[in-house]
């Protein structure tokens, strides 16, 4: 069964993606009729025994599905990132959604590939979105620190103490601390780029026009892929096939996780050119 994956190799990726952090408000989107054509489309797609026939109906179903990446990337804009980037992201992370997702479970494609997007790019801050990059446990500590200290301010009427947040986190309370400075060091990031405060995330997404026919298709992602170079496409695949972290991947290549981020911006950056060109020439 076809999977979309970089050119140059067509793995037999059967594995469903892991889901980073991430809840299920990240996947509340409104059903639409594209939607549920991606959900007959990839049906169809994995009863099919014709290899390059399964991948043509999965690239379909990602074309009817890119309004849910970018929608998700959108979300985050604002935090220190280019959303060009985010957007790149979300849209790799659609591809290995559709590449993982078996009908017959679940809510639907777009149930299962919203939580996979919101995760994607929940690392990629991770990864990228520090001014001085703490250690990525004190990252995640302190991804789920506030989502923790609204609920117990909720429960308890109060502010919670570190004591409390620290058990409720089941961390020790010197991580939380710590953690909170991760969250100033940034805020320093994030106040890098203007945001719209008057303006929801939802309602800037509804101001945009999400036109199918000017949204990017696959077949213009495949042929920005085929502009990389080898090794630029093996990190593609280690990246967003193969779910890879940055450490994991340098160790794979013989370079520092720096580097691997050095790379990662510069691919991005590539493959936003060349999809630039592509839809100057259609």
């Amino acid at each position: 069964m076809g999977t979309l994956a970089p050119p140059t190799t067509r793995p037999n990726f059967t594995a469903v993606p892991t889901v980073h952090e991430t809840t299920v408000h990240e996947s509340t989107v409104h059903e639409t009729e594209p939607h549920g054509r991606a959900d007959a489309l990839l049906a169809e797609a994995q009863d099919c025994a014709d290899r390059d026939t399964a991948l043509r109906l999965r690239q379909q179903a990602v074309v009817l599905t890119l309004d849910l990446a970018d929608r998700i990337a959108r979300r985050y804009a604002g935090r220190g990132i280019d959303l060009e980037d985010l957007v790149q992201v979300g849209r790799m992370a659609l591809v290995k959604a559709a590449n993982g997702y078996r009908t017959g479970c679940g809510h639907g494609f777009v149930a299962y590939a919203g939580p996979t997007i919101a995760g994607e790019i929940k690392r990629h801050f991770r990864d990228c979105g520090w001014a001085v990059r703490p250690p990525r446990r004190l990252q995640e500590v302190r991804a789920d620190l506030s989502s923790e200290q609204e609920r117990l301010t909720h429960d308890l009427h109060r502010d919670p103490t570190t004591a409390e947040l620290a058990e409720a986190l089941g961390v020790a309370p010197e991580e939380v601390v710590r953690a909170r400075e991760c969250s100033a060091a940034y805020r320093a990031v994030s106040l890098d780029l203007p945001v719209d405060h008057d303006s929801h995330p939802v309602e800037v997404v509804a101001r945009e026009s999400l036109d199918i026919d000017r949204m990017l298709r696959v077949d213009s992602v495949l042929h920005a892929l085929h502009a990389l170079t080898e090794r630029e496409r093996r990190i593609v695949h280690l990246r967003f096939v193969e779910d890879r972290t940055q450490s994991e991947i340098g160790e794979v290549l013989g370079v520092s996780q720096m580097q691997v981020s050095r790379l990662l911006s510069s691919i991005l950056a590539k493959l936003r050119h060349g999809l630039d060109e592509t839809e100057r020439a259609a």
